[in-house]
């Protein structure tokens, strides 16, 4: 096309009917503007349409219900999945304690599940809510660690509600510049941007530290208004896993059983004096029950040392400016005790539903208490 116009234009000059070299140029440049104007509009629409609106699949970003748990001193929940029947006992446990919630996938679970597949399994959750009698289901569709602007990007695209990029393992700067990069593109589409300072220990999916940094009070002020970002994970004691501490980093009571140390609330403090009203999130929240790693070992599993943060410290962290909690490896151990049970006092079953069954429903039960005793988020829908 632009080829034809050009020739054209050359042949009218050729034939006499333009004289002005200048004139000719100007028209020149005018039709070559106009062509290339609508190949670039045509690829902006083909952009638009390839790309999945979260607020299409009935999802919601973080900010008011963010606003809410702060002013209401309670926490949402940001339970990780994998497969259906984590996603259904998250909804089911949401919707009969009347709860917002944030559906959170790592890269690793992105990976697992397929992205195509997460996009409609978000979609059905809430529909799946609906049918459970909600009318209003607030599900948030989470990111949780990504580690680069095209994965953050790519779940954008997708439609993913909320993206947290984890730039905690480059240089200060750097963890700046990338975390500005994400929020500058997110924010076109209305998703919400969580961004860490400090490293927590411990492993999760692809995320391994060995050491933990708390974060640095002095400088959250200057993260967050530089970076535009909408809420801020920090490390002040908490770490990722099952054995989120050393037998050298505890206590032990009159039962020999672990106590960890606590979690640095002097930290928290001066950060929300440094940002009051500021959202706060904690990864590696979970509080890794004894009783699950006492029936995981009872049928067959060898946890040694398990350990997690104590409710009553989440409970306390859920009434500050704390307003997002990451739950995953409780969630873990409910179903690995549960489908460890049936195996070894049913040893010939081989049907999945019948050990996936009980392990959806002893999530259920898990994820019922968090939100009800140690978040405080049920009964918190808009």
């Amino acid at each position: 096309m632009i080829f034809i116009c050009i020739r054209w234009v050359f042949f009218v000059i050729k034939c006499g009917f333009l004289y002005d070299k200048i004139f000719c140029r100007v028209l020149l440049f005018e039709l070559l503007f106009l062509i290339l104007q609508k190949n670039f509009n045509s690829l902006t629409i083909n952009i638009k349409k390839n790309m999945v609106n979260y607020k299409d699949l009935g999802l919601v970003n973080t900010k008011e219900m963010f606003k809410r748990a702060i002013a209401g001193k309670y926490a949402i929940a940001a339970f990780n999945f994998n497969n259906m029947e984590q996603m259904q006992a998250i909804v089911q446990a949401a919707v009969e304690t009347k709860s917002p919630v944030i559906l959170q996938v790592s890269s690793g679970a992105r990976k697992y599940a397929n992205q195509t597949l997460l996009r409609y399994m978000a979609q059905g959750a809430v529909e799946y809510a609906k049918e459970l009698g909600c009318a209003n289901p607030e599900i948030v569709l989470h990111l949780d660690h990504g580690d680069s602007f095209e994965l953050c990007k790519s779940c954008i695209d997708m439609g993913f509600s909320s993206v947290m990029i984890d730039g905690s393992h480059f240089s200060y700067e750097e963890n700046i510049a990338l975390t500005k990069k994400v929020v500058e593109y997110a924010h076109q589409f209305d998703v919400t941007v969580e961004g860490e300072l400090g490293v927590l220990a411990g492993v999760e999916d692809d995320v391994v530290a060995e050491h933990h940094t708390y974060t640095q009070p002095s400088e959250v002020v200057d993260f967050v208004s530089r970076t535009g970002v909408d809420s801020l994970a920090i490390s002040i004691g908490t770490s990722h896993g099952a054995n989120k501490f050393t037998p050298a980093q505890c206590t032990r009571d009159a039962n020999g059983i672990l106590i960890p140390p606590p979690l640095r609330f002097d930290i928290l403090e001066e950060i929300e004096k440094e940002i009051p009203g500021f959202p706060i999130v904690l990864h590696g929240s979970s509080s890794v029950p004894q009783e699950l790693v006492a029936e995981i070992n009872q049928y067959g599993g060898k946890l040694v040392d398990s350990i997690g943060i104590p409710e009553e410290q989440l409970r306390k962290a859920a009434a500050s400016a704390v307003c997002k909690i990451n739950i995953d490896s409780d969630g873990r151990l409910a179903m690995t005790a549960a489908v460890r049970k049936v195996f070894v006092e049913s040893p010939g079953e081989f049907d999945p539903r019948k050990y996936l069954g009980p392990a959806r429903d002893t999530l259920k039960a898990l994820y019922k208490k968090k939100l009800e005793n140690v978040l405080g988020s049920a009964g918190k829908l808009a």
